[in-house]
């Protein structure tokens, strides 16, 4: 068994000779672990099972090869047919001793046939390479993960700048409106300060007039009645859809709308619902045109009590 050459190991092993052969001559006769590695590397090659032709080279110039190596040996007028034998002789032992100092370090490491080492020795390399295989696996489940991460990443950033976007676009909504009631608020404050000018040139003169009326007589003689207090305040409390109430101060000449805007910008009544206002004693339901009456001529000046009502 000592005596076996790597070729004649890899075919006790049940390698195919085409296989073994090409194993051989493509690690250069180094030894059978070469080989066998080899053979593992490219198991799977296309041309693995193709008619191995080994190459040769220099063939027609054989007989000046052996001369010359010949001449090299120190054989001077040795003929060239001569040389060549003794050169391939050479070679050809030097290629056995290799061999063979191979096989007996082998059977020096391992006190087991060589068959069973080189048997050993083939599943410990089988083994290395299915390691190797489920760690290039892991590497990749690995690579798999992160770019699976990266994409969820990108996609809760695409989620959070959309609602950064909703968001932003809410409150220029909100923002938009309440500048519109803004606006509303002004325009009613504007009218009602014409209006206070309008009718308040108007009170003057009447209470002016009034003012010369004589005063009846008091039946006790003890002077004349008081005069009427004239109001320019109304305090207006007003009871919304759920209970609870708003209390503010408005003018005496502002409109009925005022009241109602105000309820409108401060009360808690849904957006789009819309609402009139009522006197509860004695029970008055105010129109439209109502709201453009000013609060003195409606008889809620000086205080008022007024409730919201679905229309």
């Amino acid at each position: 068994m000592a005596d076996l050459t790597t070729l004649e190991s890899l075919l006790e092993m049940g390698f195919d000779r085409n296989r073994a052969e090409r194993a051989v001559a493509s690690t250069g006769n180094q030894g059978i672990e070469q080989a066998m590695d080899w053979l593992m590397e490219h198991e799977n090659d296309t041309d693995i099972d193709e008619p191995y032709k080994p190459s040769v080279l220099a063939a027609p110039d054989d007989d000046q090869t052996g001369t010359q190596d010949a001449s090299l040996g120190g054989t001077a007028g040795v003929a060239s047919g001569e040389g060549t034998q003794v050169g391939d002789a050479d070679k050809k032992a030097m290629t056995e001793e290799e061999k063979q100092q191979q096989v007996k370090s082998l059977s020096q490491t391992d006190p087991l046939p060589v068959c069973v080492r080189l048997e050993e020795l083939m599943r410990l390399k089988q083994a290395e390479r299915r390691e190797r295989e489920r760690a290039e696996e892991l590497e990749k489940e690995k690579q798999r993960r992160k770019q699976g991460q990266e994409l969820q990443q990108i996609r809760n950033k695409l989620h959070d700048d959309d609602m950064k976007k909703l968001a932003e676009l809410r409150q220029r909504e909100k923002m938009e409106d309440k500048m519109a009631r803004q606006r509303v608020i002004e325009k009613i404050a504007r009218d009602r300060e014409e209006r206070a000018q309008k009718f308040g040139g108007g009170g003057t003169s009447s209470t002016s007039t009034s003012s010369v009326q004589p005063s009846p007589v008091s039946p006790t003689g003890q002077g004349p009645p008081p005069t009427k207090r004239e109001y320019d305040e109304s305090r207006i409390q007003v009871r919304l859809l759920d209970g609870s109430t708003l209390t503010a101060v408005f003018k005496a000449q502002e409109p009925l709308a005022a009241v109602h805007v105000y309820v409108q910008v401060n009360g808690n009544t849904p957006e789009g619902q819309e609402f009139t206002l009522l006197s509860p004693y004695p029970r008055h339901v105010y129109t439209d045109l109502d709201m453009e009456k000013p609060l003195k001529e409606l008889g809620l000046v000086p205080s008022a009590v007024l409730v919201v009502t679905k229309k």
